[in-house]
């Protein structure tokens, strides 16, 4: 019983370097950007050995992409938002728009949003295979869509087309000024004008 503990901790252990590392990954990208960032760099600022680093991940390029894969979850867990059937479609949409521009209003996202867009500008071939399974997995709107178009609320549309299009409509004025031009973060007002033109828009064409 006293040694049942035991083979754990090295686990915790070594689940903590992990996200050490991950944590000092995410530091340096974001403050030197891809090319100028080693494992070398990483470890010192982690407070792991290089050796530790590579039993973890076998290249910068590997720890690279898992960052673009996190990065990527955590905008589509933060737009999660259940069809209901007895809710009106623009309560709902806007729910939804406003998780999307909280994360985006995140500095930190943008930040390594930017790393992340540079990088597959100057290397696509690297974040080819991440960006290959991005697509593979459904956005909580296009979900959204796809129920509501089965309820016979929407017209009959491709719900990934249809979900990009809304998402545009955000994204033009919370993301790509952002990532692209370094303009500031969306103030409140300006989140809410946004959500709610982008919602008159989408269901003034697609509500049935």
């Amino acid at each position: 019983m006293s040694g049942s503990p035991m083979p754990r901790t090295p686990q915790r252990l070594t689940d903590r370097k992990r996200e050490a590392i991950v944590r000092a990954a995410v530091e340096e990208f974001r403050s030197a950007g891809y090319e100028a960032t080693s494992m070398d760099r990483i470890a010192a600022v982690a407070g792991v050995s290089k050796r530790t680093v590579y039993n973890h991940f076998p290249s910068k390029e590997e720890l690279f992409a898992l960052i673009l894969e996190e990065l990527w979850q955590s905008s589509v867990a933060s737009v999660e938002l259940p069809y209901r059937a007895d809710q009106p479609l623009d309560v709902q949409l806007l729910q939804l728009l406003r998780q999307k521009l909280d994360l985006l209003g995140d500095a930190n996202f943008i930040d390594l949003a930017r790393v992340a867009m540079a990088e597959i500008i100057h290397s696509p071939e690297r974040a080819q295979a991440i960006v290959c399974r991005m697509g593979e997995k459904e956005s909580g709107v296009s979900a959204w869509i796809r129920a509501a178009i089965a309820d016979g609320r929407l017209r009959q549309v491709d719900p990934e087309f249809a979900g990009h299009q809304l998402q545009g409509l955000v994204k033009s004025f919370a993301f790509w000024p952002q990532v692209t031009m370094g303009q500031a973060p969306l103030a409140q007002a300006e989140r809410t004008r946004v959500a709610e033109s982008a919602v008159a828009m989408f269901l003034g064409f697609y509500a049935v």
